[in-house]
């Protein structure tokens, strides 16, 4: 599992990581104040926390956003 903190362009996150295909994938399961929890339905977790980072900065509103990965 992942967690997301991040205030802002929670629901934009939320479709990018649940529509990202290829090795990894991830499934969104609860939301708790900016802590976003996702499940990693396939490959590990450290380097699907990783990537989850690379794919919303790669986003031209992620880049401006102010937030952090965990690996849980």
């Amino acid at each position: 599992m992942i967690v997301i903190n991040m205030a802002m362009m929670q629901d934009k996150v939320i479709e990018l990581l649940n529509s990202a295909e290829g090795e990894l994938t991830y499934k969104f399961t609860e939301k708790k104040g900016i802590k976003l929890f996702f499940e990693v339905t396939s490959g590990d977790v450290d380097t699907a926390a990783v990537e989850a980072k690379k794919l919303i900065k790669a986003q031209s509103w992620g880049s401006a956003l102010y937030f952090n990965v965990e690996a849980v």
